[in-house]
């Protein structure tokens, strides 16, 4: 007798850095990642990044052709399955959006930005899973291309998250421009490091943490450098072995000079730059010792894919979060919720929402007031830039924007602007949403105690039909018919039915 099992379910995640870009295949099966492929590959993003903050045609091409050699290994993955993120260097090109476009015809999947404290704490996931077996609190640290994360964390939880704009790619455009390695440049390059951690320095140190950790490509090359010279036991970097190491890439002078056992030639170039920020690290946090761990952006990437759309979406809880500082209405929140989970559900065979879709609708319901905490005046567009520009773990750029954009978009005249302003693939999605949570806004205008969900709601192409089962309310009457005016003047057609 045979016994079924069921198949593993393939993730994949790409991490576009700054300096390298790295993709990572896994199957997650019985609770755990079974690495299925892994690659990484030099592309120096930022060094493409010229004086108006544009990527250049060369670092475009680079990207490209990287990208193309990843698409191969995401072939038959569902789009819930794979994520793409962008860090610093995408979050600092003006023309991104033109490397985001040929990429994602390239490998047919999207390709979100993250901000800096959402890659700390993707950082901190990866890294607190491959140290699942060590108790206390721990330092992660992580020095790219373009920028520098620092976190301190429990467990899987992070306490404290930064992201520094110091990176090895950046630092040696900055202080070695001409190729030169001298005390000055490299003691100006700690220097500029020590100034960024001066504000995190004391918050830190108050935490304090037990086990300093790297986990970046950095890091490791420092680790192995110290390990092949006998400066340090393998995977572990000293205070000293870092003076000494210190020295030894003073002694080459020249960038085109730094060669070392354990250095890798692709990552010679930009390694004393990375050199000269840890030491700062170390300078600054009174560190004698720290040791390297494999898992990083990438491996964080996949196992919050894991917790999307369960109960341990990290979206979810900072949604909460933000609700209870921002002190929204509940019963309010959750009856438009109910009320725009149910027309979701009348046209859901003429208008097929994914289920990321449709829990975007849920969030905007719930949060469609938090702007109240402002002013009463304008809330929704208060509502829409708290969205846009808080810290929201779990979320990337773009999804905060699509999320800003529904909450802007519940009252009032449709925001055209704004939806223009969403990426062209998800624009009539997001129109949708918005007519949707605008309907459940206004049938829970009189705010009942009971959601309204005596309603009957068709789509036939972009025409609703809206049929109430109640009695006619004047009220309700009048907030409806200016609505669909509202949607009349954005090119939509509402039709109320009594």
């Amino acid at each position: 007798m045979s016994s079924r099992h069921p198949a593993p379910r393939r993730l994949a995640a790409i991490d576009l850095g700054s300096n390298s870009f790295h993709l990572l295949v896994a199957n997650h099966y019985a609770g755990q990642l079974q690495v299925v492929a892994k690659l990484g590959e030099k592309v120096q993003l930022a060094a493409g990044l010229d004086a108006e903050e544009c990527l250049d045609d060369a670092a475009l091409e680079r990207a490209l052709a990287c990208l193309e050699r990843f698409a191969p290994y995401l072939s038959g993955l569902d789009a819930g399955d794979v994520r793409i993120v962008g860090t610093n260097a995408l979050r600092a090109a003006h023309n991104r959006q033109t490397l985001i476009d040929r990429a994602e015809a390239l490998i047919g999947h999207p390709i979100e930005i993250i901000a800096g404290r959402e890659e700390a704490r993707l950082i901190y996931l990866g890294a607190a899973h491959a140290l699942a077996e060590v108790h206390g609190r721990r330092l992660i640290v992580d020095i790219g291309g373009g920028s520098t994360e620092l976190i301190i964390g429990e467990r899987f939880e992070p306490l404290a998250l930064e992201s520094l704009h110091m990176g090895c790619v950046a630092y040696t455009q900055r202080f070695f421009t001409d190729g030169a390695i001298t005390e000055r440049r490299f003691r100006d390059a700690e220097l500029a490091a020590l100034s960024e951690l001066a504000n995190i320095r004391r918050p830190y140190q108050e935490l304090g943490w037990q086990d300093p950790v790297g986990s970046s490509g950095t890091i490791k090359a420092i680790a192995a450098v110290q390990a092949a010279s006998g400066d340090a036991p393998e995977g572990m970097i000293t205070r000293q072995g870092l003076k000494n190491l210190r020295s030894r890439l003073l002694k080459c002078k020249k960038l085109d000079k730094v060669t070392m056992e354990g250095l890798k030639s692709d990552r010679a170039r930009v390694f004393p730059a990375g050199v000269a920020i840890l030491c700062a690290i170390f300078e600054a946090f009174e560190l004698e010792r720290m040791r390297y761990s494999d898992g990083a952006l990438r491996e964080g990437v996949l196992y919050d894919l894991l917790g999307r759309n369960t109960a341990e979406d990290s979206r979810a809880s900072a949604l909460i979060t933000l609700r209870r500082r921002f002190d929204v209405d509940t019963r309010q929140a959750n009856n438009v919720r109910a009320t725009a989970v149910q027309l979701c559900e009348h046209v859901a065979d003429a208008w097929p929402l994914s289920q990321e879709q449709r829990q975007f609708l849920a969030w905007a319901a719930e949060l469609h007031e938090i702007g109240l905490a402002v002013s009463h005046s304008q809330f929704h567009r208060h509502g829409a830039y708290l969205l846009e520009n808080s810290d929201l773990a779990g979320f990337s750029r773009p999804e905060q924007q699509a999320l800003a954009f529904l909450v802007r978009a519940h009252r009032r005249k449709f925001p055209g602007k704004e939806l223009d302003a969403l990426p062209s693939a998800s624009r009539s999605i997001y129109a949708r949403l918005a007519r949707l949570l605008r309907l459940a806004v206004a049938l829970n205008h009189s705010r009942p105690e009971q959601p309204a969900l005596d309603v009957r709601l068709e789509a036939d192409g972009d025409t609703l039909r809206l049929a109430l089962g109640q009695a006619e309310q004047p009220l309700l009457m009048a907030d409806l018919e200016q609505e669909a005016r509202y949607q009349r003047s954005a090119g939509f057609s509402l039709v109320i039915d009594t």
